[in-house]
């Protein structure tokens, strides 16, 4: 059987972070977020895929290449343009025959869900995910084991078995596709093709997600994703190691890096290749280090995640941020990332004011941003790429900052 992976989407939800990598390639626990995907589809038993690609599809392309050096066969094919997921997966075909599964690049899914969809037979399954608001998702009503209608955000929703974007198909199903009609969002919905196989008689069943799932729609969804992978990893030591250096819980240092004298890290904390860490810093849990990074002396570093080739240098406090690549921090960098009158922090996603439900968020900052020293930056601050700030500067808005 063979797995398409919906990738071509830009995720502009994820801005500042997606202006130079497609959101799928996105790091969670040092890895692009797709490849925790094609991961998990491979121990689930696939090892041929076809990649939908589209914005910045070169990124996909020069990592992943034909997939030998994963063990495994890929082939591409590009979405000229983003009209929705009936179009994504019409794309597939000519690639593939019989059933074939379809998952989303940007959501996480266990190798066990993946198996049990690959046990099924019916023309099509639908993965869903018991929520305790099933009026925020699109919802399946169901007479037996087979799904008879699929209803969108419905005020009083028959089930609470919400759509997880997670399918097993027939080939059938590209018969439907060509017969689907844009919706009111101007896009063709796969669960309007679905529905009409239901309208057809065609056997269209669930499955019930009784693992972890994870749908990384917005920035601050990644810093869920990364403490649950970081969970898993293992305790792989590759760097040195001082001697004066502590290490609590599940560590993992990549080759070339060196923990100096001082440093005192509590796992989980994943540590890439050719770092540089302390003297005389505290990183704190589910945070994730790329490769080639700095953090200095006197540096303290909490359930974030930093991406290859930034520079914290000394001085500075960074808590529950997503810190692109290639930034640098002066000393002295503060980010905030409580609030104290225990409200959710809100911020700016496509120029909408939204609630992240978070009490704590700090920094999403693009690549490239350098900040001057003593710059103090506000909860929830949405920092451009190639931004800067000037020396002792306080950032309080959410948007640009230049």
């Amino acid at each position: 059987m063979k797995a398409v992976i919906l990738a071509a989407g830009e995720g502009t939800r994820m801005r500042p972070l997606t202006s130079s990598k497609p959101k799928v390639m996105l790091p969670i626990a040092n890895k692009p977020m797709i490849e925790h995907t094609i991961k998990a589809a491979i121990d689930a038993g696939i090892c041929e895929f076809l990649i939908v690609t589209g914005y910045r599809e070169d990124a996909i392309r020069n990592y992943f290449n034909d997939g030998s050096a994963f063990g495994i066969s890929i082939e591409y094919v590009r979405q000229e343009e983003q009209l929705g997921t009936a179009n994504a997966i019409a794309c597939a075909k000519g690639y593939v025959e019989g059933h074939f599964i379809v998952l989303n690049g940007d959501m996480l899914v266990s190798k066990q869900h993946i198996r049990n969809l690959m046990s099924r037979t019916e023309d099509a399954v639908i993965s869903v995910k018991e929520v305790e608001e099933p009026s925020h998702f699109g919802v399946i009503e169901t007479r037996g084991d087979n799904v008879i209608r699929i209803i969108e955000k419905p005020k009083d929703p028959p089930t609470n078995l919400a759509n997880a974007g997670i399918y097993l198909f027939d080939e059938v199903v590209f018969g439907y596709i060509e017969r689907t009609e844009r919706s009111k969002r101007g896009e063709f919905e796969i669960t309007d093709s679905l529905q009409m196989m239901i309208d057809d008689g065609c056997r269209v069943g669930h499955e019930i997600l009784a693992t972890e799932w994870i749908d990384i729609g917005r920035p601050w969804d990644m810093l869920d994703a990364n403490k649950v992978l970081l969970d898993n990893i293992d305790n792989t030591r590759e760097g040195i190691i001082e001697p004066y250096a502590t290490l609590h819980g599940t560590v993992t240092v990549g080759r070339n890096s060196i923990v100096r004298n001082g440093a005192y890290i509590i796992g989980p904390v994943i540590i890439g290749d050719d770092c540089d860490i302390g003297p005389n810093c505290f990183i704190r849990a589910s945070t994730a280090i790329g490769n080639n990074v700095h953090i200095g002396n006197a540096v303290e570093v909490k359930n974030s995640i930093i991406m290859d080739g930034t520079k914290i240098g000394h001085l500075s406090y960074l808590g529950d941020s997503v810190i692109g690549t290639a930034c640098n921090f002066g000393a002295g960098t503060k980010v905030a990332n409580l609030r104290h009158d225990n409200r959710n922090i809100r911020t700016m996603v496509k120029g909408e004011l939204v609630d992240t439900g978070r009490r704590k968020l700090g920094v999403i900052m693009g690549d490239e941003v350098h900040t001057g020293i003593n710059t103090s930056i506000n909860i929830g601050t949405m920092m451009e790429p190639g931004s800067s700030t000037m020396p002792g500067e306080v950032v309080m808005h959410r948007g640009k900052t230049n």
